[in-house]
């Protein structure tokens, strides 16, 4: 089985994301999306970005290799009456049922950042957006001292070794390799732009029970408990985690959490 489809197909991200919703929506409209445009989301979740662009107006297709996320997103749509919103399987670094110069605007909200062979990646971003179109990612910081890049950096020390050739997601979240990778598409430099952003996670209890959820149904997070459990070190890893989420909760409500974590924003215009 793929294992980047194994990885999200873990738990239940739906928990995650519905801690992500109100950012997802202000992130969505900061973009400029416009009525009857032609939009794909990918790596896209249940629709964290593609529920609020499709309420802009545009025609969202999300794309995420999680069939149940991709079924959640399906629910979704169903519910707010949102037509112009269609989710489907699919993976970054092959989109092979996809046309060229087929969109608007190609987004990528901490999703295709995950998808293995980046140079694919980009690639393909670049030929599914027309020319005169636009591509948005936004990008996890290696090494950033805010929330998700701490927990992967965490996760990764208790989990096993990579395998041989494993290009870390986290390199999407460095400007030389975003600008490297799009000049291997074909992409000049000068239309290539980097930007820090945040993001914020808004959860109805304490830190310690948004941890929780981090521990189930957090892809990363499931296969770091799952190897600490492993050779005893799981209260280790459950206590720095503990650490972290609390101290980064800068909510002033109790049993209200709200934490913010940093992120590389792309933009990329397409000739």
């Amino acid at each position: 089985m793929n294992a980047n489809k194994a990885l999200w197909e873990k738990g239940d991200f739906t928990r995650i994301a519905a801690t992500m919703r109100d950012s997802g929506t202000a992130l969505a409209a900061s973009i400029g999306i416009k009525s009857g445009q032609s939009v794909l989301d990918l790596g896209c979740g249940d629709g964290t970005t593609a529920v609020p662009a499709a309420k802009l107006g545009a025609d969202v297709l999300g794309v995420d290799i999680a069939s149940n996320l991709v079924a959640a997103g399906n629910r979704r749509a169903a519910a707010e009456g949102l037509v112009n919103l269609h989710f489907q399987e699919g993976d970054a670094s092959h989109l092979d049922d996809i046309e060229n110069d087929r969109f608007d605007l190609v987004i990528s909200i901490f999703g295709a950042m995950f998808a293995p062979s980046p140079s694919d990646v980009a690639k393909e971003m670049v030929r599914v957006t027309r020319p005169g179109g636009r591509i948005v990612m936004g990008n996890w910081i290696p090494g950033d001292p805010t929330l998700v890049a701490q927990v992967l950096k965490i996760s990764s020390a208790y989990s096993p070794p990579p395998p041989a050739g494993f290009v870390s997601p986290m390199l999407w979240g460095t400007e030389d390799e975003v600008v490297a990778r799009f000049q291997a598409a074909d992409i000049e430099p000068s239309c290539i732009s980097c930007s820090r952003d945040t993001y914020t996670f808004e959860y109805p209890g304490p830190p310690a029970a948004l941890m929780n959820d981090f521990i189930q149904f957090y892809g990363p997070t499931i296969n770091a408990v799952e190897s600490a459990e492993s050779n005893g070190r799981a209260e280790q890893l459950k206590s720095e985690l503990l650490a972290l989420f609390e101290q980064q909760n800068h909510s002033p409500v109790n049993d209200v959490t709200a934490i913010s974590a940093a992120f590389l924003r792309v933009t990329v215009l397409v000739k």
